[in-house]
């Protein structure tokens, strides 16, 4: 097998085997799945994928991807075995922590059929707004589960930044994109591609209309309390692509988007989703978003062993900025 699966109930146990190891380095590829733990603040699963010659007692990176299964399931079940597939074969963010040997962590998030407008895999506005147990702050949860990832890595000698960096393509690249508009304190850097062209904006109106959460930040403290910082978000490292052929076009549905926001994109930044990429990238530009937007030629909604190794080099070179 190509991993070890493990299914941990408890976030600590069965770990303290490693702390009397002397191995330097993890000596085979590990996918762990750590239970829901309410009382540490997250209502769902996630794994931890741990790639063969992690370091043990060097201060590394974990890398962060958000699960995106493509479809609605009311089973979750059916959404564990996307997430562990991502985690262990078939993502970029595989090939990132397999190539620079460092953890990646997956939640196992919902996305229900039962709530076919609630897109949790894309962080849409109906997830923030939602108040029931299992899907309430997925945000907060992905953090509580980092926070958790990093006690369980330090107990195996496995020592990691403050910061981590996050990876998706796209539902889990728009995913990570608002994450990073509400939490930019969190990431060390970032990569995302597929997104429809669709980027949340750093700004309150455009063409004189409100903006609010998820197309930008009208109502940013009104739903998280405090206000957009500006000059975190700036000094995180974005990598962002876009295949030229890319005309998957999540906008133009129910589930991604409402009228409202459907009728904002399109009038003021396109219906189009590389006229509207265009767009995004002149208005980052504008605000002086440390991002770097790359096309790639005869490339659609996929990615291709290029793509993969230019975002492997990206993070790479953020690793060295210590």
């Amino acid at each position: 097998m190509r991993f070890i699966l493990i299914l941990l109930f408890l976030s600590t146990s069965l770990f303290s085997i490693a702390q009397d190891s002397k191995l330097e380095v993890f000596k085979k590829d590990s996918l762990l799945i750590f239970k829901k733990n309410p009382i540490k603040g997250f209502q769902n699963n996630y794994i931890l994928f741990i790639p063969k010659g992690t370091p043990i007692n060097k201060k590394i990176v974990l890398l962060v991807e958000p699960n995106n299964t493509g479809k609605t399931s009311d089973s979750i079940s059916v959404h564990e075995k996307y997430a562990i597939d991502l985690a262990s074969v078939s993502s970029v963010g595989n090939n990132v922590s397999t190539m620079l040997k460092i953890p990646l962590l997956v939640p196992i998030f919902p996305r229900p059929s039962s709530q076919e407008l609630i897109y949790t895999h894309a962080l849409d506005r109906d997830v923030i707004l939602n108040n029931s147990q299992e899907l309430k702050r997925l945000d907060l949860q992905l953090i509580a589960m980092v926070d958790d990832a990093k006690s369980v890595l330090s107990s195996m000698n496995i020592v990691v930044d403050d910061k981590f960096f996050m990876n998706g393509f796209s539902a889990s690249a728009t995913f990570t994109n608002r994450f990073a508009f509400i939490h930019p304190e969190k990431i060390k850097a970032l990569a995302i591609g597929g997104f429809n062209g669709e980027l949340m904006l750093p700004e309150k109106k455009i063409n004189q209309f409100k903006f609010n959460y998820p197309l930008g930040i009208h109502d940013f403290y009104q739903l998280f309390n405090k206000n957009f910082d500006i000059n975190q978000f700036k000094s995180i490292p974005q990598f962002i692509y876009m295949g030229k052929l890319d005309d998957n076009d999540a906008v133009q549905f129910d589930d991604a988007y409402n009228d409202i926001e459907r009728n904002l994109i399109n009038t003021n930044l396109g219906s189009d989703v590389q006229n509207r990429y265009l767009k995004c990238q002149e208005i980052y530009k504008k605000n002086n978003i440390n991002a770097t937007f790359i096309t790639y030629e005869n490339v659609g909604h996929w990615t291709t062993s290029e793509m993969n190794l230019e975002v492997i080099k990206f993070f790479f070179n953020q690793m060295q900025t210590d």
